[in-house]
C-alpha cells in the first residue's frame, strides 16, 4: 500500500532541507534524495561564505533577509569582503559600490594603500578596492544539520537512495515511484532538485525553465607566508577570481562558470591551472602546495534569479531551485518565501513576485 503525504520535497541538499524544515510539523512532508546522503553535491562544495552583495541586486533581498537568522543560529562567522579593481577600473569599483549602498549594504570604498591594510604583499597594479564589513563565514555543513535536524524533531521523513523515477498526476495530486521500488502518493511535488531541477520536471511532465549548471572550481592550498586570519574573502570587480583563509589555508577559485550536464562535478586541470595563474598575480605568496581540489555545479535560471512558486501549467508542481551559488546564503529567507507560498499564508520578509515562476510563461 503507498504512502500518502501532502508535500514530497525532491532533494535535500540545503534547499530541500531547509524548506523540509520550514514546513515539518504544518503538513506531512517526504523529503526524498538519490544519494547516500544529504548534501553530497552543491552543499557540500560550497566556499562558505555569506555577503550580500553576491548574486547581485535581485538576490541580495533574500541574503540580507536571511542574516538574522543565520546570525541567531549561530552558523555566521566576521569576514568582511573586499573586491578589487585594477588601475582604469576605479569608476567600475565606484559604481559597484554605489550600487550597494542605495540598497542599504554598508560599503567603503579604499585606495591602494586602504588595501594593502587588508593584503598583505599586493601586487602592483591594483589601485582600488570596495570593501563590504558585513561579509561572513557560514559554518555550512552546521547549517544543513540544523534544518536535517529540525525536521526530524517535527515529523519530517527522509529518504535516501530514492530518486524519483516517475511521476503520473492523479486528481489528488501525485503517484511517484521512486528508485528503490517505493510508490508515493502526495498533493503537492516540490523541485529541490539542484542541477537536476529541469530533469525533475520533466519526469512530471512539466514544462522545463532552462536552468543549467555550470561547473565552479575551487582549490587549498598551502602558502609560504601564514595566511592572516582576518584576511578579507578577496574577490575581483572583473569576476576573474576569489580566495578566503580556511583553518590556516587558502581556499581559491577562478570563478569559473562551465556549462555542465548535472552530474557528480570533478575540477580539472585546466580550471585549476588557471586559478593559480590568477592567484600570482594579485599577491606575491609563494604556493608550496596544492592539497584539495574539487568542483561543485551552481545552476541558473535564464535570468539568473532563483525560481519559487508554483508552475503556471500545474498548481500541483511547484519549483524550488535556480539558486546559482547563492542557495546557502539565502537559504532562510528562501525556506521561509516558500513555505509560506505552499501553505497559502499571508507575509513574510521578501517579496515573491522577483522569483515566480510565471515570468518564464
Amino acid at each position: 500500500m503507498e504512502q500518502r503525504y501532502d508535500i514530497v520535497v525532491v532533494g535535500a541538499g540545503m534547499a530541500g532541507a531547509s524548506l523540509g524544515a520550514a514546513l515539518g510539523g504544518r503538513a506531512r512532508i517526504l523529503v526524498i534524495e538519490a544519494e547516500d546522503r544529504p548534501g553530497y553535491h552543491s552543499t557540500g562544495r560550497s566556499a562558505a561564505f555569506w555577503t550580500e552583495s553576491y548574486g547581485g541586486p535581485g538576490v541580495q533581498p533574500l541574503t540580507t533577509a536571511s542574516g538574522p537568522m543565520l546570525r541567531e543560529l549561530g552558523v555566521l562567522a566576521p569576514r568582511a569582503a573586499l573586491t578589487l579593481g585594477r588601475e582604469g577600473q576605479e569608476a567600475d569599483v565606484a559604481d559597484f559600490a554605489a550600487r550597494y549602498r542605495d540598497i542599504g549594504v554598508e560599503v567603503e570604498l579604499l585606495d591602494r594603500a586602504g588595501i594593502e591594510r587588508h593584503v598583505p604583499r599586493l601586487r602592483p597594479g591594483w589601485s582600488c578596492g570596495a570593501l563590504e564589513p558585513s561579509c561572513c563565514d557560514i559554518d555550512v555543513a552546521g547549517l544543513h544539520q540544523h534544518y536535517l535536524a529540525q525536521g526530524r524533531r517535527t515529523g519530517v521523513d527522509l529518504w535516501c537512495r530514492a530518486a524519483l523515477a516517475g511521476a503520473q498526476r492523479i486528481p489528488a495530486g501525485w503517484m511517484l515511484a521512486l528508485s528503490d521500488g517505493r510508490r508515493v502518493e502526495c498533493g503537492i511535488l516540490v523541485n529541490a532538485a539542484g542541477a537536476w531541477a529541469d530533469a525533475v520536471a520533466r519526469i512530471a511532465g512539466v514544462r522545463p525553465i532552462g536552468i543549467t549548471p555550470y561547473r565552479r572550481t575551487v582549490v587549498q592550498l598551502a602558502v609560504s607566508a601564514a595566511v592572516p586570519a582576518d584576511l578579507p574573502l578577496v574577490l575581483d570587480i572583473s569576476e576573474s577570481f576569489y580566495f578566503k583563509p580556511e583553518s590556516g589555508r587558502l581556499w581559491l577559485s577562478p570563478h569559473d562558470e562551465t556549462p555542465s550536464a548535472a552530474c557528480d562535478a570533478a575540477a580539472e586541470e585546466i580550471d585549476i591551472a588557471i586559478a593559480i595563474d590568477r592567484f600570482e598575480h594579485v599577491v606575491d605568496w609563494r604556493i608550496e602546495r596544492l592539497e584539495h581540489r574539487w568542483a561543485g555545479l551552481r545552476s541558473f535560471t535564464p535570468d539568473r534569479l532563483p525560481v519559487y512558486g508554483f508552475a503556471p501549467q500545474d498548481a500541483a508542481f511547484f519549483w524550488f531551485a535556480g539558486q546559482g551559488g547563492f542557495g546557502i546564503q539565502t537559504a532562510p529567507a528562501a525556506a521561509d518565501l516558500a513555505a509560506r507560498l505552499l501553505l497559502a499564508e499571508p507575509g513574510g520578509a521578501v517579496d515573491p513576485q522577483p522569483y515566480s515562476p510565471s515570468r518564464f510563461s
